[in-house]
């Protein structure tokens, strides 16, 4: 079963925006974060949830989606993220810049897991500015913003494709608009003595 939620786990860029996401959802999937590993349990992390339209429009215009597709303008009008999560860190806890990014992406992942669990979809963010979007939003100076995380009900087809080590993997959109993510094999990301590539 987790790996069946692995695989339906796909970073999402466009929305069906009649499925809104509930406040009690978006803290469900805080706590499936909040109850997973932290290194030295030190917990530096906070999270930021957003579902008000007015804001959630805010915080899209800080972001952007599909960097490998920029002639696409994704999300296209009218599949925007319907909701989001930032994952900061509490500087009051912990100033360590990159002592506590692992726990960024296991928080992360809980997050995106718990969403895919709801027959959700989401799209961990990079790629945002991150010093105009805190005061866009009103957050404190004390939290710096890791990761932002767009959630929603995906509007599009994403497909996985094997491909061998080697051979690109960018993904990309065909003719019919289907999202291919190209996932290296098993038996060429498997390290093992006398077989190393």
């Amino acid at each position: 079963m987790l790996k069946d939620l692995i695989k339906e786990n796909r970073s999402t860029r466009g929305f069906d925006r009649s499925r809104k996401v509930s406040t009690e959802e978006l803290r469900e999937m805080v706590d499936c974060a909040r109850l997973s590993a932290s290194s030295i349990n030190k917990q530096p992390l906070r999270f930021y949830i957003s579902n008000e339209e007015d804001e959630v429009s805010v915080i899209t215009s800080h972001v952007k989606l599909g960097g490998l597709l920029p002639q696409l303008g994704l999300p296209v009008k009218g599949t925007e993220p319907v909701a989001y999560i930032l994952i900061c860190q509490d500087t009051r806890v912990s100033f360590s810049k990159e002592g506590f990014s692992k726990d960024v992406g296991i928080c992360a992942q809980s997050i995106t897991l718990a969403a895919t669990e709801m027959g959700l979809n989401a799209c961990m963010i990079g790629n945002f500015l991150g010093k105009r979007l805190g005061p866009a939003i009103g957050l404190k100076d004390d939290y710096e913003i890791k990761l932002v995380i767009a959630i929603g009900k995906s509007a599009e087809k994403i497909q996985l494709e094997d491909i061998s080590y080697g051979e690109s993997t960018n993904y990309y959109r065909d003719e019919n608009g289907v999202h291919h993510v190209p996932k290296i094999r098993l038996d060429d990301v498997v390290i093992s003595k006398g077989h190393q590539k």
